[in-house]
C-alpha cells in the first residue's frame, strides 16, 4: 500500500458484502473503511478524510438518500450510491441531491473499481486543468479551472464537482451543442447508456443554479433530442 493511495469509505449496512468489496477494492490499491449505517457514515465522510465516499440506499437508521443530504449540506466529496436494479427513482433523486454516479446492486467488483477511478479522475484538478488553458471566461461567467472554481460577477456558483466539470465542457464548447454522449464522456468519464439519465439530470440541477446566481442572464439551452449549450447574456 503506497501513501498516494485513494481512500474510500463503503457504507453498506449488508457487512458481508462490504467486507468482500473492501477486499477487492484494496487489491486494486485503495484504502477502505466500512462503515455499517447511515449514521456513522454520515459522521465519517465529514471528517474530510476520504477521496470518495461509496453509499448504499437501503439501510436502516438513516437511508442512503438522507445521508447524502446530510452529507451534500457540508461536503462536496464524491458519491457514488448504490441502488437497486431497476429503481428508477432512487437513481434520480440521488442525482438531484449530488450524488456523482450510481451503481446497480448486486455489483460486480471491477465494475465499482472502473467507476471510483473515473469519479477520482475527473474530480483532480491536475487533470481538469490544461496548461495552456487555467481560465475561461464568458461575460460575467469566470471559470478557474485549477481551483475549481466558478463565479458569475462577485458570485461564487456552488455547484458539485460533476456540475463543475459539465460547466467546464459547456463553456468550451462555445456556441456549439455539446451532445449527451459528449457530456458523459468527458464531464462523468464513462460511455452513456441509452437508459442513463444522469447527464440530464446534472443539467438540470446546473441550470437551475445558474439561472438562480445570474438572475436568468446565464443558462443551459437544450437542444432536443441532441445536447445542451451554454446560454450568455
Amino acid at each position: 500500500m503506497t501513501e498516494t493511495a485513494k481512500r474510500i469509505l463503503l457504507v453498506d449496512d449488508d457487512l458481508d458484502l462490504g467486507a468482500l468489496l473492501r477486499e477487492y477494492l484494496e487489491s486494486e490499491g485503495f484504502r477502505v473503511d466500512l462503515a455499517g449505517n447511515g449514521v456513522r457514515g454520515v459522521e465519517l465522510a465529514l471528517t474530510g478524510g476520504y477521496d470518495a465516499v461509496v453509499l448504499d440506499i437501503m439501510m436502516p437508521r438513516l437511508n442512503g438518500i438522507e445521508a447524502l443530504r446530510q452529507l451534500r449540506e457540508q461536503s462536496d466529496v464524491p458519491v457514488l450510491m448504490l441502488t437497486a436494479r431497476g429503481d428508477e427513482v432512487d437513481r434520480v433523486i440521488g442525482l438531484e441531491l449530488g450524488a456523482d454516479d450510481y451503481l446497480a446492486k448486486p455489483c460486480y467488483p471491477r465494475e465499482l473499481v472502473a467507476r471510483l477511478r473515473a469519479i477520482l479522475r475527473r474530480h483532480s484538478p491536475a487533470r481538469q486543468a490544461a496548461p495552456d488553458l487555467k481560465m475561461l471566461r464568458l461575460g460575467n461567467l469566470v471559470i478557474q479551472i485549477s481551483a475549481r472554481e466558478a463565479l458569475w460577477g462577485d458570485t461564487t456558483l456552488d455547484l458539485t464537482p460533476t456540475e463543475f466539470n459539465i460547466l467546464v465542457v459547456l463553456a468550451r464548447a462555445g456556441e456549439a451543442i455539446s451532445t449527451k454522449d459528449e457530456l458523459s464522456q468527458r464531464a462523468l468519464g464513462r460511455v452513456r447508456q441509452s437508459y442513463d439519465r444522469s447527464v440530464d439530470v446534472h443539467v438540470s440541477n446546473l441550470r437551475l443554479k445558474l439561472e438562480a446566481a445570474s438572475r436568468g442572464a446565464l443558462g443551459v439551452e437544450t437542444a432536443r433530442s441532441v445536447g445542451y449549450r451554454l446560454r450568455v447574456q
